[in-house]
């Protein structure tokens, strides 16, 4: 990315309200001799060893923009820091990517406040073997990486950070990924009924992070029939794990989550995408379902333009990537862009409507229009206006009317630089399934 588009992504990304991002710090990306087998002869605790052009733009732009960066420090990592040196991914080196995770605080520790260790190491896209002789590795080797890791940020005095364990995939397959929740009991040396196994000892962990992406085309209270896999619907899964490890001893009570990564798959992939109208429907109803879990500290949303579509290959196979963006892959907006800023989700029951909504760059109290369609037509008049709290949220009833549509209006200066889409982006009242 050229230094304009950057920078005008992150005036975009500052006027909507977002306060944090979260960056994929790769270790084969930025390591010496990555495809090498042979270790280079450097200090691999020092930044000048490692190659950070592709960062350092990132980490200054989101600093002049006053976003904070939540880099997840994570593999591939180079050949030569893997136990057999025949791929980037097959039982790291505990050692060395500690003195990556150490260069890495060295470089950017003044400006991070929050740490993340693996992205979806439950997969084997991102740590290998997930599972051998029919039992998961993947949880025993994740640990000696995470305990490096904090170990590293102890020695660069980034100790008292912030320290997330996780960046769990929601789901898992046989023989291929672990559930989220086995991955974790396996982390924290815990058997099926939550008893301590073995010899391990306290983990110093501050929060999980997690994608609960709901399966695709979903709603989001999906709830997969396996109760060790974790989707939106079923953030208590999580958080009841995470009471009964603390039961355990193994980690500190009332254990915060982190949703480090979510979004809805939307057309123009026909086949898992769900429409737009949905798209923006769903995420507004997911993100209220996670501020009202007193334990989530965090919520995203994954991506902000779609994935390329695939190239040489059928129509039907062109997307299937991530088409969660609130942009197409062209560069258009989706409809989903403009409701961003000012969310708001309407759940019905027989004859009521709760709206809870959140003015996403509002940095205080502030009012907010709630505007809604008469029955029978496309005009929106004012419904009624709501005082927020001190984060932008508000929540309010109103009586169910047929077909009504909702949407926000908020009347302040900074309103003028939110993303402003020529469709008709209210939301409709959805009944819980």
């Amino acid at each position: 990315m050229d230094a304009s588009t950057r920078d005008r992504t992150m005036d975009q990304l500052q006027a909507m309200g977002v306060s944090q991002m979260r960056l994929l710090v790769y270790w084969k990306d930025v390591a010496p001799s990555a495809d090498s087998k042979t270790r280079p002869s450097v200090d691999l605790a020092d930044p000048a060893s490692y190659a950070w052009g592709a960062y350092d733009p990132v980490f200054t732009s989101a600093r002049e923009h006053g976003i904070e960066v939540i880099p997840t420090l994570t593999l591939p990592g180079p050949k030569w820091a893997m136990r057999d040196k025949k791929d980037f991914l097959s039982y790291p080196s505990a050692n060395l990517f500690g003195r990556f995770v150490e260069a890495v605080a060295k470089r950017y520790g003044a400006d991070v406040d929050t740490w993340a260790f693996g992205n979806e190491p439950n997969h084997p896209d991102f740590l290998r073997p997930q599972y051998k002789g029919g039992e998961a590795r993947s949880p025993k080797i994740y640990r000696a990486l995470y305990q490096a890791g904090t170990a590293a940020l102890d020695r660069t005095g980034n100790g008292e950070d912030t320290k997330l364990l996780g960046e769990l995939l929601p789901r898992g397959s046989r023989g291929e990924r672990v559930t989220p929740l086995a991955f974790l009991r396996g982390v924290l040396c815990l058997n099926r009924d939550y008893k301590k196994i073995g010899s391990c000892g306290r983990l110093d962990v501050d929060g999980i992070s997690a994608h609960p992406y709901s399966t695709a085309g979903q709603n989001p209270w999906f709830a997969s029939p396996n109760k060790d896999d974790v989707t939106i619907g079923t953030l208590s899964r999580l958080t009841s794990a995470l009471d009964k490890a603390a039961r355990a001893g193994v980690i500190r009570k009332s254990m915060p989550v982190w949703l480090t990564e979510f979004g809805v798959q939307s057309t123009p992939d026909r086949i898992t995408g769900v429409s737009l109208q949905k798209q923006i429907e769903y995420r507004a109803m997911a993100e209220r379902m996670s501020f009202a879990n007193p334990r989530v500290r965090a919520f995203s949303q994954y991506l902000l333009t779609d994935d390329p579509p695939k190239e040489n290959v059928s129509p039907s196979n062109r997307y299937g990537n991530f088409e969660s963006g609130l942009r197409f892959a062209t560069g258009n907006d989706k409809p989903a862009l403009a409701a961003f800023p000012l969310t708001i989700s309407a759940q019905r029951t027989s004859k009521n409507v709760s709206l809870w909504g959140l003015v996403r760059p509002a940095d205080g109290v502030t009012t907010v229009k709630i505007l809604a369609t008469k029955k029978g037509s496309s005009k929106y008049t004012t419904l009624k206006s709501v005082k927020t709290d001190s984060r932008g949220s508000f929540k309010t009833t109103t009586s169910y009317v047929a077909n009504r549509r909702y949407k926000l209006q908020w009347d302040d200066p900074r309103a003028e630089a939110l993303p402003q889409s020529k469709q008709d982006w209210g939301v409709t009242a959805i009944k819980r399934p």
